[in-house]
């Protein structure tokens, strides 16, 4: 720096240096750039354009737009194309599997149908089958297969479940035809009648409803023994019967139909259902009374229930039935019968004078049971029946067991005699008598001579 700098103040300096900068000449040749492609008229405007860093990246952005909408259009040109190859390749395997289940299906139903209508079923023998009990269409299928009785048992169950037959069938033993239609054989196999399992079975006039139960029991007659047992005492018969529906203190007897199971010999299907059982017993019962029977004292043949219309004694048919069943228990033969329904007329109508003020008759004592042995262990040493003439006075709440015709006509028709009393020696020889003394008489002398 001048040290005349020095003496000089801030304006001074700022004036030489404003001076210096106007005199201040680039000396630059300008032959040298005359060319026209750098030398441009002062007149002419500069075109020299400049970008801004924004306006880089917005023209980025859309060339980079213009590529993924190129690379979108170009994907979805490919995935049309794929989706088109597909289709064709799905049409063309849908349309095999149509053929093919539409020829499985027709095959099915040609034959199925054939199998129905028994086209090829051309064997005309016989077979014996046997349907279990509670039968399904499985159980059903299974057996006619089993046996060739038909040859498409997945048809045969659209069949039955189509024809709503799945409840129809029923157990038991069948011979049927092999070349029976579907319908033919759902309706051989619905009817019990077709059985050929059957059992004979005879009821012994005299049985209890409980000893009935164990007769058909002990002979395969009788499906279920309990059911059969509580069906004796149930209301399910009443609409049918009038005589059933006409009972008296149903709710104090042991069992309803006691009385009304007509001993007979009867045809029984194997392992039968209980109800379809009792069936049987009350109808024939029913036919019984109405039947006309051949009766002493009666100049034509006449029925029970007119019978027990004319009676003087006015006795309703239960109680008739109740007394033709202690007579059926008490009895040794047909002519001791009529002896007998004289004593019980008698006593039930006699002067409590006379001391027979009660029926007082063994087989009333452990009524349902036969006897103190038959009763159930845990209840021998208290047991004690409602039914007990001893203690009760008239006849018992209901029968005590199912008499047969003789017994019942002989309770409507009892011999005219003056005896209360009756006793039997152990050949079964009747001894009647008018008083207690003469009764006490004749056990002293039936004691002697069994002795």
């Amino acid at each position: 720096m001048n040290p005349d700098n020095f003496n000089m103040n801030e304006q001074e300096l700022n004036a030489q240096r404003r001076r210096r900068a106007e005199n201040f000449k680039l000396n630059i040749d300008e032959s040298e750039y005359e060319d026209d492609n750098f030398i441009k008229s002062e007149d002419e405007p500069s075109n020299l354009n400049s970008y801004s860093g924004q306006d880089v990246k917005k023209q980025m952005a859309r060339e980079s737009k213009q590529v993924l909408k190129q690379k979108k259009k170009e994907e979805k040109k490919a995935l049309k194309a794929k989706n088109k190859y597909n289709r064709r390749t799905f049409r063309f395997i849908w349309i095999i599997s149509v053929l093919i289940v539409g020829a499985m299906a027709a095959v099915y139903m040609i034959t199925g149908m054939n199998d129905l209508l028994a086209v090829n079923r051309t064997d005309s023998s016989t077979v014996k089958i046997e349907i279990p009990e509670n039968p399904t269409v499985d159980d059903v299928t299974k057996v006619l297969v089993d046996n060739k009785v038909i040859g498409e048992p997945s048809y045969f169950k659209l069949f039955v479940n189509v024809t709503k037959s799945a409840d129809d069938f029923t157990q038991g033993t069948y011979e049927i035809r092999r070349n029976m239609d579907y319908e033919a054989i759902i309706n051989f196999l619905s009817s019990s009648n077709n059985r050929t399992d059957t059992v004979s079975v005879t009821i012994t006039e005299g049985e209890s409803v409980l000893e009935i139960a164990n007769t058909l029991e002990k002979n395969g007659a009788l499906g279920d023994r309990d059911e059969f047992l509580s069906l004796c005492n149930s209301e399910k018969f009443d609409s049918d019967f009038d005589f059933i529906k006409a009972e008296t203190n149903a709710d104090k007897r042991y069992y309803k139909l006691e009385g009304y199971l007509y001993p007979d010999t009867y045809e029984f299907y194997r392992n039968e259902n209980a109800e379809s059982v009792i069936y049987k017993f009350l109808n024939n019962y029913e036919t019984k009374i109405n039947e006309k029977q051949t009766v002493d004292g009666y100049s034509k043949k006449t029925t029970v229930l007119k019978m027990v219309e004319e009676s003087d004694t006015k006795y309703s048919l239960d109680q008739v039935m109740t007394i033709a069943s202690i007579i059926q228990a008490e009895a040794a033969d047909k002519e001791d019968m009529y002896y007998i329904s004289s004593i019980l007329h008698n006593r039930l109508t006699a002067d409590s004078s006379l001391g027979v003020s009660s029926l007082g008759l063994d087989s009333t004592k452990f009524y349902p049971y036969r006897s103190l042995e038959d009763v159930p262990e845990n209840d021998r040493s208290t047991y004690k029946s409602r039914y007990d003439t001893y203690d009760r006075k008239g006849l018992p709440y209901g029968s005590i067991c199912n008499p047969g015709m003789d017994a019942i006509i002989a309770a409507l028709n009892p011999n005219s005699s003056d005896y209360y009393f009756f006793c039997h020696d152990s050949k079964g020889q009747a001894y009647y008598a008018s008083t207690l003394e003469q009764q006490n008489a004749n056990l002293e002398y039936i004691e002697s001579y069994d002795n």
